[in-house]
């Protein structure tokens, strides 16, 4: 003990030497933490390098000469496309986008993609805003917009025109109300199975963003500003060959029992089953008081359920000693089963719009196709954020100021006046 106390320095040298190995780790853990921070901005500098946009759109000053008007219908039946930001808006440069502006017409556009983008080899997200400014109850249109591969001419661009992906609202009236993703394959257009649904408070005459992101593993999801409406694997939700198919060498065996039950053979219709009718007189009824039988005839009582009525005899159901169970067809893999190929699209080359419009009005904008979702988080930040914005109060100012208020009858003659030639309207 003498030998530990004589070696071991005073206090205040302990001190000393302890604040001096507080100050390192101090010092330590500063490095440490600039280092990862370091890291950190330099991986999200790398991320915003590496991001590849392919298209990006926001009509700021016109619709782009790159856009081509389709004439693939006559010109009676073109819907003309306008650069507009529509009657209400807050900041008008912002919301200017391009307008499908014609009723009942065939509205097509198309125009490709600054580089070509795929599926194959990583993330596609697809973004884009669409305002249907005349949405009411009876509103009826698409909205959606396509990627297509290839060589397309622009000219020709309609309905018939090959594409790879097709993705965005389908509204009309309140039946259908919902987004659609489809997807090409082996020649087919498959339409999601289960829909993906748009709840009562999203169909409505406002700016709202639509985001699709599709991953390599073919895992998906779909956004409705910024809310996912729904995410999975494309392998569950489309029509894309099964990894199993049943044999089609193989069918029920005709002698196959898959009855479970049956009539008891056994079993007999008890005498005088048939005899017992379904109704009979009401034995509680009485002759009315005023009947006259000279004048009313023979007074019969009525009728109601015999409660002895049994109604038609059929034999007790008894188990089928035959009964084999419920035949299973067996099953066989599938040689078209290739989930590495399902909406594996090599050179995406054009994105387009073909639309038919019962209602007009509906204005697209700030679209882009890149492989970063959040590239695409940040556009929407800058454009769709802003442009939401106060849009109500808008049309609400606009609104007061175009369509005013329906004048109020000053007494009920006036009252009964315009009701009537409201009828006289609507009989004609």
């Amino acid at each position: 003990a003498e030998a530990r106390r004589s070696s071991a320095p005073p206090i205040g040298s302990r001190r000393a030497l302890g604040s001096r190995q507080f100050r390192r780790c101090i010092h330590h853990i500063a490095i440490a933490t600039m280092q990862t921070l370091r890291r950190t901005l330099l991986a999200l500098a790398l991320a915003t390098v590496q991001a590849k946009v392919y298209f990006k759109e926001t009509f700021d000053k016109d619709i782009p000469k790159r856009w081509t008007p389709s004439e693939w219908k006559d010109a009676d039946s073109t819907g003309k496309w306008v650069h507009t930001a529509g009657e209400w808006f807050v900041d008008e440069a912002l919301a200017k986008g391009m307008q499908a502006s014609e009723d009942m017409k065939f509205h097509s556009i198309s125009a490709p993609l600054d580089s070509k983008a795929s599926t194959e080899k990583g993330t596609l997200v697809l973004q884009y805003t669409v305002k249907h400014e005349k949405k009411d109850y009876a509103f009826c249109g698409g909205g959606y917009v396509k990627l297509l591969p290839g060589k397309v001419d622009g000219k020709t661009f309609g309905g018939d025109t090959p594409y790879s992906i097709m993705f965005g609202p389908d509204l009309c009236g309140y039946d259908i109300s919902r987004v659609h993703l489809i997807f090409e394959h082996g020649g087919e257009n498959l339409l999601k199975e289960e829909e993906i649904k748009l709840d009562y408070a999203d169909k409505d005459e406002f700016t709202h963003l639509y985001t699709l992101v599709l991953e390599k593993d073919g895992s998906y999801e779909v956004f409705f500003d910024q809310v996912s409406k729904a995410s999975g694997n494309i392998v569950d939700g489309w029509a894309f060959p099964d990894k199993e198919i049943k044999d089609p060498d193989q069918s029920k065996p005709e002698d196959w029992v898959d009855t479970k039950k049956i009539p008891d053979p056994e079993s007999a219709k008890p005498e005088g089953y048939d005899d017992i009718p379904a109704e009979i007189p009401d034995p509680e009824a009485e002759t009315p008081e005023d009947w006259d039988e000279e004048e009313d005839g023979e007074w019969e009582p009525p009728m109601i359920d015999n409660p002895e009525y049994k109604g038609e005899w059929k034999a007790p159901m008894i188990e089928n000693p035959d009964y084999k169970g419920a035949w299973v067809h067996p099953m066989i893999p599938n040689k078209a089963y290739a989930p590495e190929t399902y909406a594996k699209y090599k050179d995406l080359t054009t994105v387009g719009f073909e639309l038919w419009t019962v209602n007009g009005g509906s204005i697209f904008d700030n679209i882009l196709v890149t492989d970063d979702k959040a590239t695409a988080d940040k556009m929407a930040e800058e454009t769709w954020a802003k442009i939401k914005e106060g849009e109500k109060e808008k049309k609400e100012e606009w609104k007061k100021e175009n369509e005013p208020e329906p004048e109020e009858p000053e007494d009920e003659d006036d009252a009964e006046d315009a009701e009537d030639e409201e009828d006289a309207k609507d009989e004609l």
